[in-house]
């Protein structure tokens, strides 16, 4: 699959994406929060980051709500002060006071000694534009997720956090390339399903 491939499929999946209406999305979000809820990852995990969406991503708020009930610990991405390449987590509360980011997506306000590295999280869902069942995810193009978790791919046995995508189940694709310095995700989670990577 060329960039212009790439580019084509992400377009095409962001607009069937932005089409929902607000009924749909509700719906998938409910679905959404239920599938997750039944995975046995989410289960054990304490520490689990999740994301505000946009640009018509899957609502994962009906899973933050979740981790709050159980007594677990819900973090979320804020782009670094220093390496602004890469993605720190921070600990967030129901209240909790969210800002813009440069590319307008809500981020928690905090303190800088609060923010943790990926590392320290259990489980991590992130947000994504397409998806296949080899674990392979399409998303945006600007790479922040794949930098911050690299180091998951010259790890021998041990994993964590464990990093599960959140979609649509309509952006599931046949196949996607596999670039050098992807992460695969152990999963997907969409509204109807969980694909465990094969």
């Amino acid at each position: 699959m060329t960039t212009n491939t790439k580019t084509d499929l992400r377009r095409a999946l962001r607009a069937q994406r932005a089409a929902l209406a607000p009924e749909q999305q509700a719906h998938a979000a409910c679905a959404l929060a239920q599938q997750v809820g039944d995975t046995r990852l989410f289960q054990v995990c304490r520490r689990i980051a999740c994301y505000l969406p946009a640009d018509g991503e899957i609502d994962p708020a009906q899973i933050i709500d979740r981790i709050w009930r159980l007594n677990k610990i819900c973090y979320l991405p804020v782009l670094s002060r220093i390496a602004r390449d890469r993605l720190w987590f921070a600990p967030i509360e129901p209240g909790t006071r969210l800002k813009l980011n440069r590319y307008g997506i809500l981020e928690p306000v905090t303190f800088a000694r609060r923010l943790v590295r990926a590392q320290k999280l259990d489980l991590i869902l992130i947000p994504l534009v397409g998806f296949d069942t080899t674990g392979r995810r399409l998303g945006m193009g600007k790479g922040f997720y794949d930098r911050s978790l690299e180091f998951l791919n010259h790890r021998q046995g041990w994993r964590k956090p464990h990093i599960l995508g959140l979609a649509h189940d309509f952006q599931r694709v046949a196949s996607l390339p596999a670039d050098p310095w992807d992460v695969p995700l152990q999963g997907v989670v969409t509204d109807k399903a969980f694909y465990a990577a094969n």
